[in-house]
């Protein structure tokens, strides 16, 4: 690992990026981080169930989990301290939230739970330097009969060409790298887990749905 993706390093490369920016993140990204709700819809979560979120930033979508599914168990990481201050006013005693990276943390020292039955990543891949390794972690974490869930950029093919390049340069101001090869690199990776996938995509390949399942 380099120095640039270096977990102390993003760290403090996010919180710089937050400190002001956390403030307005759900009002603005509304706009443009599409496919986040359809996600949380197709969870089919059950009754009393676990919720990991690797990247939880401010907490709006275990906000919504909640919303859906009233007594679920919700569960939050993100290496941004700035980020997780505005989770714990989203969500306050609704859910266990900690700092840090999603590649690598215990989850029964943080949470005092082993495995989820449901781990989701919104939006958050294109941002982690060693994305592969988040996935590998949250493969990992899916309980038997459970799921793993990722919503990301996609190809973008359904944009025209100016307006695809506008965006991605808009997004590289943010460090944010849409992941290509997201739906091979999750379904392979998920396998030496167990895990079997598949992959959907919404508005033209604006974004990218993988969804990786762990048998009973």
């Amino acid at each position: 690992m380099n120095a640039v993706s270096s977990p102390r390093n993003h760290a403090a490369m996010m919180d710089a990026m937050y400190a002001t920016q956390r403030h307005i993140y759900d009002l603005t990204r509304k706009y443009y981080l599409f496919g986040r709700d359809r996600m949380i819809r197709e969870l089919a979560l059950p009754d009393g169930g676990t919720v990991l979120e690797l990247g939880c930033g401010t907490g709006r979508n275990l906000a919504m989990v909640r919303k859906h599914w009233p007594k679920a168990q919700l569960f939050g990481l993100d290496i941004s301290a700035e980020m997780l201050k505005s989770a714990r006013t989203t969500l306050g005693e609704q859910a266990a939230l900690a700092q840090a990276d999603a590649t690598e943390f215990d989850p029964e020292r943080l949470f005092g739970v082993a495995q989820f039955d449901r781990v989701i990543l919104s939006y958050a891949t294109s941002m982690i330097p060693v994305w592969r390794e988040a996935l590998a972690q949250g493969s990992a974490l899916v309980a038997p009969g459970g799921s793993l869930h990722v919503v990301d950029f996609g190809d973008m093919a359904g944009l025209p060409g100016p307006a695809r390049s506008a965006l991605r340069a808009w997004l590289a101001r943010f460090h944010v790298s849409p992941r290509h090869t997201l739906p091979q690199s999750a379904i392979a990776g998920g396998a030496v887990y167990g895990l079997t996938g598949s992959a959907a995509t919404g508005m033209g390949g604006y974004y990218q749905l993988v969804t990786l399942r762990r048998d009973s």
